[in-house]
């Protein structure tokens, strides 16, 4: 069909009928209409400018474009009509070869991000009249065109990507990418989609989001290319531009309770509070390729657990001892992901822990009484740890940026380090944890080994609490020993 896609999402016919209050879209066409190189009116212009801070719309179709939007603007449902409208008006038939098919990509944080897409597009091919008969066939993340068009819903993993002839791809909600078996999988997802497109002289790729962290693939594109010509298009608004209809007492709201994360959900602003903690590339220079575990030696070592109840954390183990020159070096990690039965868990952990002859544990501060008990059952005792999660990766840094310590060749552990997050709080402290929806416990626990070798005997520098070193100060810690530590955390002494 030789139309537009400002004609298809204006025609009952075609695209029309998806959209209860066309007059409310009016931003999202003029986004359109600089992607695709159509004309603008004034008006438009004008938005166009507020937006990408360009003086003149591109004219002509774009390769790449990013767009960093609030909250509820209608960024799935738009990219939802971009992948329709390129599956089933555009011909494709020139860069395919006979029985090719081609393929557009939406790839989302994660199934159920990628099931809402699904949905939207599934509906607007079953109730347009024109392109209901376009469906060959359907699975749970494909829809198989009977013009040789393929629109598959992926989430992000560069691995699912690889072997494709590309047409087109969305990135949905780019700034939250995260993978438990990557520390960047946006930037590796880009990597692997770039050359997909790169044979299809018309393809198109779009990235589309919330802003979040100052880190990662959407920050590096909006740092670089807003408001310059000539590379990819960055359309920047907050939730009201792109949706009028947004019920602003909901805005003012959020604004009351985190004037931060307001600020990102809804007015689409980058977040200050937040920044990474560890750059990947430092986390990686202190691990030791094809280095998975090490046997044990005439060393003293040390081992810290982060337990879990077995139902959505893992329970991880790690060890590690100090080496005579000062190194520390990360010797052995345990992870048990969930479902699990904690008192098998503790059983293995302890069959581990004799081959090494440790006969004690420091646990996460958080663990309950059967952590203990569970481990004397099993002969080995466990001491409390008196640095919480986020004391333990402060005294951690120093160590891991000038390479002090020697980590494990374990694609987890790096990529938690690596996506710990340092987020700014009133009075002072900042709390180092791990992004929403993440996991740190394979972080913690190497953490919490490795300071402990660092320090040889933990319990005199306050990091356990045990019968042996009883709290005498009240906190646990005396005034020299809280000068120490602070200063070693970057902040004077409380």
């Amino acid at each position: 069909m030789n139309v537009n896609i400002i004609q298809a999402i204006e025609d009952q016919h075609l695209l029309g009928f998806m959209f209860k209050d066309p007059s409310t879209w009016g931003s999202w066409r003029t986004f359109l209409k600089a992607i695709f190189g159509l004309p603008m009116d004034r008006g438009e212009r004008k938005l166009f400018r507020d937006c990408t801070g360009l003086r003149n719309p591109p004219g002509k179709p774009i390769k790449e474009a990013f767009v960093i939007a609030g909250r509820r603007s209608g960024k799935s449902f738009t990219s939802a009509l971009i992948a329709i409208y390129l599956a089933c008006f555009k011909d494709w038939k020139a860069y395919l070869s006979p029985g090719e098919k081609g393929w557009i990509f939406v790839i989302a944080v994660d199934k159920l991000q990628a099931r809402i897409i699904k949905n939207y597009m599934a509906a607007a091919l079953r109730g347009s009249k024109a392109l209901k008969g376009f469906i060959q066939k359907e699975t749970q993340e494909e829809i198989y065109l009977k013009n040789n068009i393929v629109i598959a819903i992926k989430t992000a993993s560069f691995r699912s990507i690889r072997g494709y002839t590309l047409l087109a791809a969305v990135l949905e909600e780019l700034a939250f990418w995260r993978s438990e078996d990557s520390a960047n999988p946006d930037k590796e997802v880009l990597t692997a989609v770039r050359p997909a497109l790169s044979t299809i002289p018309e393809s198109i790729l779009i990235g589309i989001s919330t802003p979040y962290s100052r880190t990662g693939v959407l920050w590096d594109q909006f740092k670089a290319a807003y408001g310059k010509a000539g590379g990819p298009l960055i359309w920047k608004a907050e939730t009201k531009v792109m949706n009028p209809a947004i019920d602003k007492s909901l805005v003012k709201q959020a604004m009351q309770d985190d004037p931060e994360a307001a600020r990102a959900e809804w007015l689409g602003e980058w977040r200050t509070d937040i920044s990474a903690f560890l750059p990947q590339e430092v986390v990686e220079s202190c691990v030791v390729t094809g280095r998975y575990e090490l046997p044990k030696i005439d060393a003293e070592y040390f081992a810290f657990v982060d337990p879990s109840g077995g139902r959505q954390d893992s329970f991880t183990l790690a060890i590690a001892h100090r080496e005579e020159g000062g190194k520390i070096v990360l010797d052995a990690i345990r992870e048990h992901c969930p479902p699990l039965k904690p008192e098998n868990v503790v059983s293995e952990h302890c069959k581990l822990l004799k081959t090494y002859k440790v006969d004690s544990v420091t646990s996460d501060k958080y663990a309950g009484e059967w952590v203990t008990d569970a481990y004397r059952r099993n002969d080995v005792s466990v001491n409390a740890s008196k640095l919480t999660a986020s004391e333990l990766y402060l005294e951690l840094l120093p160590m891991i940026s000038n390479g002090s310590a020697e980590l494990l060749d374990n694609t987890r552990l790096v990529s938690q380090l690596a996506g710990l997050e340092r987020r700014t709080r009133s009075g002072g402290k900042d709390l180092i944890t791990h992004y929403p929806g993440g996991h740190d416990d394979v972080a913690n626990a190497v953490a919490g080994a490795l300071i402990l070798a660092s320090r040889r005997h933990g319990a005199f520098a306050g990091i356990v609490d045990h019968d042996v070193y009883p709290d005498d100060y009240g906190d646990g810690i005396d005034g020299d020993l809280a000068r120490m530590i602070a200063g070693a955390m970057g902040r004077r002494g409380e």
